[in-house]
């Protein structure tokens, strides 16, 4: 074996892991965007979209940032609502229902995901609280509890329960909620605990795992996670501009680094799974805003997008839905709006 066959051999797995990472061209995917999606009732206006998903029969929720709202009652005003709103639309964009209206723990708005069997789960970052709603809009479980306006030491029994100083009930700003085959439950715990949360279908704590940091299975700021078929899970870490992926036990698989600051994650349905990862880049940053659409081993296919505030731009991408792989639907913060976006993957250039 000659000199140069020795060095190449040992540079090609350099070479493969590159070509995940590192693409020389990346395809620009066409799309579309359905203009004046969303019929809103007067009384009713669209704040911070920073959640959005369909259910199986092409309703639409958006979980929004708004302001407070108050009601005339005997000639009083009352406050009625607090700083979250979870709406529901028809596939037409139609106005359905209003859900949770004055629940406990509706704050402030960070996601809302509706699993298989089409209940609505909302995570709400003001009050470190997940709540799941059936299809009727009845609240079913809620895991975490809203902060006490004074500190109350917790139970002995509780603090630690992770093994990791942390209860593994407690979230500290959550950001996403995903679930496997089986119904286990995992929470990105975000902007508090930089941790990912294990559950089983019936909410009990199972494990924990993750802390602040650079390395391999350490997070800054989890802020979007998903699933696989096989129950992997994928966490799109924020601050440490990376999609970390690890098995169903929270063992680290591996990483990808191209794709920027992973604000949303979203992996499809059906026998062969895309990976969508919108590369946001911090609110009111107006220089990147573009989407990847992704192989689950991290090949990119192609990306689409760009910031802005017209039609087809996109003002800080919060979440991501993709149970239709070429109709996905993405939720701005600075835009204040929801798009559905049709893809033409055979067109891309």
């Amino acid at each position: 074996m000659t000199r140069y066959s020795r060095l190449f051999l040992a540079a090609a797995p350099l070479i493969l892991t590159g070509s995940l990472w590192a693409q020389a061209s990346i395809p620009e995917i066409p799309y579309d965007s359905a203009p004046n999606l969303l019929k809103l009732p007067e009384h009713i206006h669209m704040g911070e979209a920073v959640g959005v998903a369909t259910n199986s029969k092409g309703h639409i929720f958006v979980y929004t940032r708004t302001g407070s709202t108050n009601a005339t009652l005997g000639g009083s005003r009352i406050f009625t609502h607090g700083g979250a709103r979870l709406l529901e639309f028809a596939p037409t964009g139609n106005f359905v229902r209003e859900i949770g209206q004055g629940a406990y723990g509706l704050m402030f708005a960070h996601t809302v995901r509706v699993d298989p069997q089409d209940n609505i789960w909302i995570v709400d970052e003001g009050s470190n609280m997940i709540i799941k709603f059936n299809p009727e809009g009845r609240v079913v479980m809620t895991m975490g509890r809203k902060p006490e306006s004074v500190p109350v030491p917790e139970p002995e029994a509780r603090r630690g329960a992770s093994g990791a100083g942390v209860a593994g009930d407690i979230f500290n700003r959550p950001t996403d909620v995903a679930w496997d085959a089986a119904g286990n439950i995992f929470v990105s715990d975000g902007y508090g605990n930089s941790r990912v949360a294990k559950f089983d279908k019936n909410g009990k704590f199972l494990k924990t795992w993750g802390s602040r940091g650079t390395a391999p299975g350490q997070f800054n700021t989890p802020h979007s996670i998903a699933t696989d078929a096989q129950g992997n899970v994928y966490v799109g870490d924020r601050g440490n501009k990376r999609l970390q992926v690890f098995d169903n036990n929270g063992t680290f698989k591996t990483e990808f680094l191209n794709v920027g600051a992973p604000w949303a994650v979203c992996i499809t349905p059906g026998p062969h799974q895309y990976l969508y990862s919108s590369n946001s880049n911090g609110t009111g940053n107006m220089e990147n805003g573009e989407i990847y659409k992704m192989e689950l081993d991290g090949r990119i296919l192609g990306k689409f997008g760009t910031a802005g505030k017209l039609m087809k731009e996109f003002g800080s991408i919060h979440e991501i839905d993709c149970r239709n792989a070429n109709e996905i639907y993405v939720g701005e913060i600075t835009n204040w709006r929801v798009q559905r976006l049709s893809l033409h993957p055979n067109q891309a250039k």
